[in-house]
């Protein structure tokens, strides 16, 4: 019979050597948005494949962010409160599954690939261990003395570390010293580990200079797509008006098939200009009755999954709306939150949507008309 796996996610730590923001509050690393996810959202997109649910250990600083990963992925999820030392936190977490593997890792590591995670899934399946591993490739000295460390003999430890979990259960029933990783409990009990590939990509968000690198191999190595979008919409009575998924108290409206929302279109627009997949009229025809009055909203979160189908996630969005009346920046915020979530949950703060006036000139000018044009940034999913 085939063992069942359970990842278990550490994001209960304190985040001590992340430091303080420019306004002096300290940096939870959990929390950070790297690259359009948080660290937490990463690693449970990355374990989907390999496991069957999760436990996600967590503080109550980490929990909201815990909840939102949960919510990206359709398998169970169990979210625990951590404990005061990373062996208490994983206990809670191993002890809250029942599956037969449990796949332990830290949230930090979130440039996590699949094949790591494959091969020590694998390991601990067919011989009870399978933990992530490097060789260490720098000369290494002993700061007091100089003296050089023999390097061949040592390797530096990663997780995922995986183990039958009735055996790591075992070992830490035994076990009462404080540990920095789950394999020191493992060979405490049974002599050995097996080690399995890890990666130098697989590093641990530690510190503020490490977001940099962080994103930088999300982001290909800073290499971005960039689409542009555009669209323009007739103004006529007897419709609503729909810009960015509200609905505008106006007493003119946008014509179209569909809801006619210019901002949310010229959005998709620029997503499929940047991934190269087309346009929108390509994808929903202005002939097809299944699209006639439907909300751009889903048709947007269509184009986004279509987006992370194809490898991309959207980085930011940056949009402007042309028109003369009514006064769009009351309904900016809710414009924004509406565009953030359906586009991926991104974030808002990765969503601009700004309103400017023609000054009474051309077909905006004149309300025969609104236009939107956006600028819409992607890279590609790191798996």
């Amino acid at each position: 019979m085939e063992k069942t796996v359970c990842a278990v996610l550490l994001a209960a730590g304190s985040s001590t050597r992340m430091g303080t923001d420019r306004g002096g509050e300290p940096i939870n690393k959990m929390l950070l948005n790297i690259s359009g996810m948080t660290p937490i959202e990463r690693c449970v997109r990355a374990f989907y494949d390999h496991v069957d649910e999760y436990v996600i250990v967590v503080s109550e600083s980490t929990a909201e962010a815990a909840r939102s990963a949960a919510a990206s992925v359709d398998k169970p999820v169990r979210i625990v409160l951590g404990g005061a030392r990373r062996q208490d936190s994983v206990l809670n977490g191993v002890t809250a599954t029942d599956c037969d593997i449990v796949a332990i890792h830290d949230a930090a590591r979130c440039l996590i690939t699949g094949n790591v995670i494959a091969a020590a899934v694998a390991s601990a399946a067919e011989k009870n261990s399978g933990v992530a591993a490097i060789s260490v490739r720098d000369t290494l000295r002993v700061r007091e003395t100089g003296e050089t460390v023999d390097r061949s003999k040592l390797v530096q430890m990663q997780t995922p570390q995986c183990f039958d979990r009735e055996m790591l259960l075992e070992a830490y029933d035994s076990f009462d010293d404080t540990v920095t990783d789950d394999a020191a409990v493992f060979m405490a009990r049974y002599g050995s580990v097996e080690l399995t590939c890890g990666s130098i990509l697989n590093q641990k968000l530690t510190e503020r200079s490490d977001i940099a690198f962080f994103e930088d191999v999300l982001n290909g190595g800073g290499r971005m797509r960039i689409g542009v979008g555009e669209d323009t919409h007739r103004l006529t009575e007897g419709r609503k008006l729909i810009l960015g998924g509200v609905e505008i108290p106006f007493r003119l409206g946008l014509l179209g098939h569909s809801d006619a929302d210019a901002l949310i279109h010229a959005v998709i627009d620029g997503m499929l200009g940047a991934a190269a997949l087309g346009d929108i009229g390509k994808l929903f025809p202005d002939n097809d009755p299944a699209y006639k009055g439907i909300s751009s909203v889903l048709l947007l979160e269509k184009v986004a999954a279509l987006l992370s189908e194809n490898g991309y996630y959207v980085s930011n969005i940056d949009a402007t709306v042309t028109a003369q009346e009514p006064k769009l920046a009351p309904y900016i915020p809710e414009m924004r939150k509406i565009i953030a979530d359906a586009a991926g949950r991104i974030g808002i703060e990765n969503v601009s949507v700004k309103a400017t006036t023609p000054e009474r000139l051309g077909p905006e000018g004149n309300l025969e008309s609104i236009t939107v044009r956006a600028v819409v940034c992607i890279g590609r999913i790191v798996r």
